[in-house]
C-alpha cells in the first residue's frame, strides 16, 4: 500500500502507551457537571430547571441559533443547579445533576428512513459535533453551500499519546465505517477515504477487511507517521493533492473532512437512537499510573477519570487537556469531560518542557518545520514589539497552531502563544 504525506512537518515521539488496552467503562460520579458550551458557536441555553428529573439522553441544553448544538444529560437523576464553572479555555454555565445510579435512558425517536434529509436531521437532533477537538456543529458542516465531491475520515491521530480514535477503529470498525458511510450519504459522495497513519497497521488491516466484508465503499489510505498529518489542510493534500487556499475552507476545494468519533456517534444515534452524551478518552503520560482508554460520560470530571486509572505519581510536572502539541495546560483536574475531550495527559519532568525561553537565535528551524510555509520567528518577533500589522503580513492568521515551531525551537520560544495573542490583537484592532 502506497504511503502518502504532505510537505514539511516533523517526526515526534509517538508515546502511545495506552493503545494496547481495550476501552474500559469509567463509572460516572455521584454528581456530574455538564457544560452548556461543548462546541464552537453559541453555547446552548439551559432547557431544564433545578429540581427537574432527567434521564440519560434527556435534552438539558437547547441549541441557541444555527451554529450551536443540543446538550444531553449523561445520567439519570435530579438537576441540582445551573451554575457557572470554569473550563480549560474560560467559563460557562453547567447543568449540575445528582446521579441516582439507575442510568435510566431516554432515546431519540426511531429513524423512519435513511434519506439525506433524515440523516442530517438526526445529526442535529443527536447534538453531534466535530469530536476531534474543534467541536463545530455537524449539522452545519455536513450541509455545505458549495459542491463537494470528496469526503475524508481523519483517522491519522498524529498527536503523541492519544489513542482513543485508534481503539474505536480496532474495536468498533464496522460501526465507525457505517457511520462514515452515512456522513458520505449526507454529502452525496458515493465513495469516501479513511486516512490512517502507518504506525497503526492493525487498524489499517481491520478497516480494509471490514470494508470489503460489508461492501462499504471506502478507500483506506496509509499516511506517513509525521506531525501534523491530521491537520485538515495537510490531510487533504496528502490524500487528494489539493491545496486549500489561504482564507478558504476545505469545502471550497470540494472536500469535507470528518472525525472518527463523529462517524461512530452518528451510527449510535441512527442504529441505537442514542444522542451524544459519552465519548472515548485517553488518559496517558509518564505520570499516569495506568495509561488507559475510557468510555466516559460527559460531565464526569477529569479527576474522576484519572482516579479510575490509578491516579498520578509524584513526578507529574504538567497536566494537559488534549494533545501535548495543541492542548491546554491545566491548573487542576476540576474540569468536566465534554463532547470534544480527547485526552488527559499527565507529563513527567522528562516529558514536559520546563525550561525558560531565551532569545531567538535566527536558526530558522521553525520555518523549516512549519507545514504552512510560514516564518514563525518573524511573527513572534513582531508580536513582542506590538507590531501586529507586520505579524499579519507574515501570515499570523494562516497559522494552524500545530506547535511544530515551538517544539523544534532550541531557544524554547513560546511561539504558538505569541501567535494566539497576535490573532486576538488583530481582531481587537480590526487590522
Amino acid at each position: 500500500m502506497e504511503v502518502k504525506t504532505f510537505k514539511k512537518g516533523m517526526r515526534v515521539p509517538h508515546n502511545k502507551h495506552a493503545g494496547a488496552g481495550a476501552l474500559a467503562d469509567c463509572p460516572a460520579p455521584s454528581t456530574v457537571y455538564i457544560p452548556l458550551a461543548q462546541h464552537i458557536g453559541k453555547p446552548a441555553t439551559a432547557a431544564v430547571e433545578p429540581g427537574a428529573r432527567v434521564r440519560a439522553g434527556t435534552r438539558i441544553g437547547a441549541a441557541d441559533g444555527f451554529v450551536s448544538a443540543d446538550i444531553f444529560s449523561s445520567v439519570s437523576g435530579t438537576v441540582k443547579a445551573i451554575a457557572k464553572r470554569r473550563t480549560p479555555t474560560g467559563s460557562c454555565n453547567h447543568v449540575v445533576i445528582e446521579n441516582d445510579g439507575l442510568y435510566e435512558t431516554e432515546s431519540l425517536p426511531k429513524l423512519v428512513d435513511r434519506s439525506r434529509e433524515s440523516l442530517l436531521a438526526r445529526i442535529k437532533d443527536a447534538g453531534l459535533v466535530g469530536m476531534g477537538g474543534a467541536g463545530f456543529p455537524s449539522h452545519v458542516k455536513y450541509a455545505p453551500k458549495t459542491l463537494v465531491d470528496t469526503f475524508i475520515i481523519n483517522a491519522a491521530e498524529c498527536e503523541p499519546y492519544i489513542t482513543c480514535d485508534y481503539r474505536l477503529l480496532v474495536e468498533c470498525t464496522r460501526e465507525t465505517l457505517c457511520g462514515a458511510k452515512m456522513l458520505a450519504d449526507v454529502l452525496g459522495v458515493p465513495r469516501f477515504y479513511v486516512g490512517v497513519e502507518d504506525n497503526k497497521p492493525d487498524a489499517i488491516n481491520a478497516l480494509v477487511r471490514v470494508a470489503a466484508e460489508n461492501n462499504i465503499p471506502a478507500d483506506i489510505i496509509a499516511l506517513k507517521s509525521k506531525y501534523p498529518q491530521g491537520a485538515e489542510k495537510q490531510l487533504i493534500y496528502a490524500v487528494t493533492g489539493r491545496k486549500v487556499p489561504v482564507g478558504k475552507l476545505p469545502a471550497d476545494v470540494g472536500v469535507v473532512v470528518g472525525n472518527v468519533h463523529t462517524a461512530f456517534s452518528l451510527f449510535d444515534a441512527v442504529e441505537n437512537d442514542t444522542p451524544l452524551y459519552r465519548r472515548a478518552l485517553t488518559v496517558c503520560g509518564g505520570s499516569a499510573v495506568k495509561p488507559s482508554n475510557l468510555w466516559v460520560r460527559t460531565g464526569t470530571t477529569y479527576a474522576d477519570c484519572v482516579d479510575f486509572c490509578g491516579g498520578i505519581d509524584d513526578g507529574c510536572v504538567k497536566m494537559i487537556s488534549g494533545g501535548p502539541m495543541m492542548g491546554f495546560a491545566l491548573d487542576s483536574l476540576d474540569y468536566s469531560v465534554t463532547k470534544t475531550s480527547g485526552s488527559i495527559l499527565l507529563l513527567s519532568g522528562t516529558e514536559a518542557n520546563t525550561l525558560q525561553p531565551s532569545a531567538c537565535i535566527n536558526c530558522a528551524k521553525c520555518a523549516k518545520a512549519c507545514p504552512m510555509n510560514l516564518m514563525p520567528m518573524y511573527i513572534d518577533a513582531y508580536t513582542l514589539r506590538g507590531d501586529y500589522a507586520s505579524a499579519k503580513r507574515f501570515g499570523a492568521l494562516n497559522c494552524i497552531e500545530c506547535g511544530c515551531c515551538a517544539y523544534t525551537c532550541p531557544a524554547k520560544r513560546p511561539i504558538v502563544q505569541s501567535v494566539k495573542l497576535c490573532k486576538r490583537k488583530i481582531r481587537e484592532l480590526g487590522l
